[in-house]
């Protein structure tokens, strides 16, 4: 019976680790997708399976592990039978052999730890009220296990790491277009973070691979990532970057018209890139993004005293000088899209949130209660941009006019448990024990 029990006890205790794990995951790896069938009530959402890309080793095309990468494939139905989304996941970077080294165990490595099934949701799901204008299209998530925002092509045969995310960029398309995507009437390509950052690079080049008959477009979810002054006068970022762009040789497939200006590691930033980008590209940011506050502007390294702990885990807990440094944050934003703004062509959303990746979220997608700006949803600003409806120039006006955000917020209860709770939106919570959350942030940089 004792040891009955005791079962009991381990299952259950294993069941709230996973949980917990997971929701510490969302943030720090980025899995909107997985969190956004957390947030959102109502009938389960659609899983669609793995598929792994059977000829792709043989291309050169592997994980760091040196595993098959993969996708997740729905086809489109109706109206929608020849229209393609593809959506590059995010994820963050590794920058050293030793991270890298451990992101090989992850499932952001190695396709033997990706989950067999993801929730679409979001800009994915198939149904019409959660996702007007693409639900009945082909939606595939591309899975990111190279480390370089798909970009990287090099290997370190030491420590048994292969850096292949161009060619495995590459076998995905060639794999969809020969699922049916060559027929494609229109296409978009999108990403999260880590992916939103990868559909910039990979704009023009997903563009080429069909006919000019063709409408294709790119969306940039929480991709544009500044290469901004953290709170100490460093520049996390950037030092991030630099290590990423020369392990993985990234600088292979940066465009040559950046890099004819500006250093690889400056080309890997997407403020550098986006004039470079002649495909229609639309920009989707917070202007308070969670993880450059929590990584980028003010991360452990950068602040060793903790004096900026209770503003990164609330953001109305900051004091007046913090706000402004948030402030001036978003104003730098603002200035690196001026030009961009100003083609007709593109297309921005910028809320004045405290949230990162908000296209793959459905209550942040398309809901009741989603974030808006000018009475306009994140999914109805993106559907007039692609379909030429109107032109969509959102900008937020500064924080903290905007009450319809979704803002990411870390609590400390300061109960005897210690637990930690995040909340994603004004009625969603999810409670994670702090020793996952302190494991999380003790490896910085591997995620975002």
């Amino acid at each position: 019976m004792r040891m009955k029990k005791l079962i009991l006890i381990l299952i259950a205790a294993f069941t709230f680790v996973s949980v917990a794990r997971s929701a510490a995951d969302h943030f720090f790896e980025n899995d909107g997708v997985s969190l956004a069938v957390a947030a959102t009530p109502g009938p389960p959402p659609l899983m669609v399976p793995l598929t792994l890309i059977q000829g792709a080793a043989s291309k050169g095309a592997v994980c760091l592990d040196g595993t098959l990468p993969g996708y997740h494939f729905h086809p489109g139905f109706g109206s929608g039978a020849n229209s393609w989304l593809i959506q590059l996941e995010g994820g963050g970077w590794c920058n050293t052999i030793r991270s890298c080294v451990f992101r090989k165990t992850t499932r952001r490595g190695s396709s033997k730890y990706m989950e067999k099934q993801l929730a679409f949701t979001g800009i994915l799901s198939n149904k019409a009220e959660e996702n007007p204008d693409f639900f009945n299209w082909n939606r595939v998530i591309v899975r990111y296990c190279d480390g370089a925002s798909f970009s990287g092509d090099s290997q370190n045969e030491a420590a048994q790491l292969q850096f292949r995310g161009q060619k495995i960029w590459q076998a995905a398309m060639q794999e969809l277009l020969f699922k049916g995507m060559q027929k494609a009437n229109q296409a978009l390509l999108s990403g999260c973070s880590a992916g939103g950052l990868a559909s910039i690079i990979h704009c023009d080049e997903f563009r080429s691979l069909f006919p000019t008959s063709t409408k294709v477009k790119c969306l940039s979810d929480a991709g544009f990532f500044l290469d901004a002054v953290d709170i100490s006068g460093g520049h996390t970022l950037r030092n991030l970057f630099g290590g990423v762009v020369k392990l993985q040789e990234v600088q292979k497939n940066l465009p040559n018209s950046c890099l004819n200006q500006l250093d690889p590691t400056s080309c890997f930033f997407p403020q550098n890139l986006i004039n470079h980008v002649e495909t229609p590209l639309f920009l989707l940011n917070a202007a308070y993004d969670a993880w450059q506050v929590q990584e980028s502007l003010a991360p452990h390294s950068a602040d060793p005293h903790g004096s900026w702990n209770d503003c990164k885990s609330n953001h109305a807990r900051c004091n007046s000088s913090q706000i402004q440094f948030l402030q001036d944050f978003r104003n730098q934003m603002l200035n690196d899209v001026k030009g961009f703004s100003g083609t007709s062509q593109t297309g921005l959303f910028i809320n004045s949130c405290f949230a990162h990746c908000q296209s793959e979220r459905q209550d942040t997608w398309f809901a009741d209660d989603s974030p808006l700006i000018n009475n306009m949803p994140i999914a109805i600003a993106v559907g007039d941009w692609f379909f030429d409806r109107k032109t969509v120039k959102a900008i937020d006006c500064a924080y903290p006019c905007d009450n319809t955000c979704h803002n990411l917020v870390f609590n400390d209860d300061d109960t005897p448990t210690n637990t930690m709770t995040m909340i994603y939106s004004r009625s969603t919570r999810l409670t994670f024990s702090s020793g996952l959350y302190m494991l999380s942030i003790l490896l910085p940089f591997t995620c975002s």
